[in-house]
């Protein structure tokens, strides 16, 4: 969609939500955001109204399905939503001992039912206004499960696909979708990390390259593209070939 006027964001709060947030921000623009952390939200926000946008802004838990539910209903119902981001997500320490139970159902819960508690409400207005477009946050970690983060490489591996299919679903009724699949990116989530990352991004291109990705309607955006070769080349090769090297791979701690 070239020119989007009512934009929903999820975890818009940092990372690459608020960078795209920022990018979106203009005259004649209509944010509505939300994250978890309502402090850092409105500053977010804050920026946004100074570029001229209209901005709303609520901070709620995106697997919290009926909150989520009416906080869209009553955005899409003050300002029709033609573009939905769903970019909330979230990762957890490993270290040696592996992904707590605990660890893996919060982010299977954030990762799939918070891009399920985004789409669906917003879903029936689009198709019935036969226009919208939604993008789905993904990850490069969805195309082969890494040790160091199972829960989330699986996360990332099912609503990748699972927007893959929803786009084709949709094809004939005038709602877009897009796969966003980016690989290191800086944000709050890779600050953590104590091991090299290769091909690490500024958060600001990264947010570029997502909007130039959506303006064109683009069914996967993926990127860096010698990331997303190397990541392509380890889910081709028989994984006889490559667990060894990836259970050497640094760990989250």
């Amino acid at each position: 969609m070239k020119q989007p006027r009512s934009i929903v964001i999820t975890g818009a709060s940092s990372g690459i939500g608020e960078a795209l947030a920022v990018l979106y921000a203009a005259p004649g623009v209509g944010l509505a955001l939300t994250g978890r952390d309502s402090a850092r939200l409105e500053s977010v926000a804050q920026r946004c109204r100074a570029a001229g946008a209209l901005v709303e802004t609520k901070a709620i838990d995106v697997a919290d399905r009926k909150a989520m539910a009416d906080w869209l209903a009553q955005v899409d119902a003050t300002s029709p939503v033609d573009l939905l981001i769903a970019n909330a997500g979230m990762s957890a320490g490993t270290g040696d001992g592996g992904e707590t139970e605990e660890q893996a159902r919060r982010i299977l819960a954030v990762n799939i039912d918070g891009v399920l508690n985004s789409i669906h409400p917003l879903l029936p207005a689009m198709r019935e206004r036969r226009s919208g477009q939604i993008a789905i946050m993904a990850s490069l970690a969805g195309f082969r499960g890494l040790p160091g983060a199972p829960a989330y490489c699986a996360s990332k591996a099912m609503v990748r696909v699972y927007g893959e299919a929803l786009r084709g679903d949709l094809a004939g009724e005038g709602v877009g979708v897009s796969v966003i699949c980016p690989g290191f990116v800086k944000s709050r989530m890779t600050a953590v990390n104590r091991f090299p990352m290769p091909f690490l991004m500024e958060t600001d291109a990264a947010a570029r390259v997502i909007r130039r990705g959506l303006e064109r309607n683009r069914a996967r955006i993926a990127f860096p593209g010698p990331m997303m070769a190397a990541v392509w080349l380890l889910a081709l090769l028989p994984p006889a070939w490559t667990d060894g090297l990836l259970r050497q791979a640094p760990r989250k701690t």
